[in-house]
């Protein structure tokens, strides 16, 4: 297997890296990457587990996954929860959910 282009993952040891095959994982391959969705939690713009969420995301596109990240930004604050489900920002995630948490037939 030819090892994959790691310029921007340089903390990943390309003679240690291997990307999995969908054949080693599966025996019935679906036809698309797997998909993952990250989640982070604090608005900070600075947030240190937003740029955890980044940096994984980077790491599975090496292994061949395609990757989303949720920006929760535009979340209503606690105080404001009465109107939550009519959020726009609501709705990407209930519409993102479903597709990521279901298994392909």
């Amino acid at each position: 297997m030819q090892a994959p282009d790691l310029v921007d993952v340089p903390n990943i040891e390309p003679d240690a890296f291997e990307r999995p095959t969908t054949a080693a994982l599966l025996p019935h391959a679906p036809t698309h990457p797997p998909r993952i969705l990250l989640l982070y939690g604090f608005l900070r713009e600075r947030s240190f587990s937003r740029l955890q969420a980044q940096e994984a995301a980077r790491l599975l596109e090496a292994f061949g996954t395609e990757t989303r990240i949720f920006n929760p930004s535009g979340l209503p604050l606690p105080s404001r929860m009465a109107a939550l489900d009519t959020q726009p920002i609501i709705a990407d995630r209930d519409r993102l959910l479903p597709k990521i948490l279901t298994k392909p037939s």
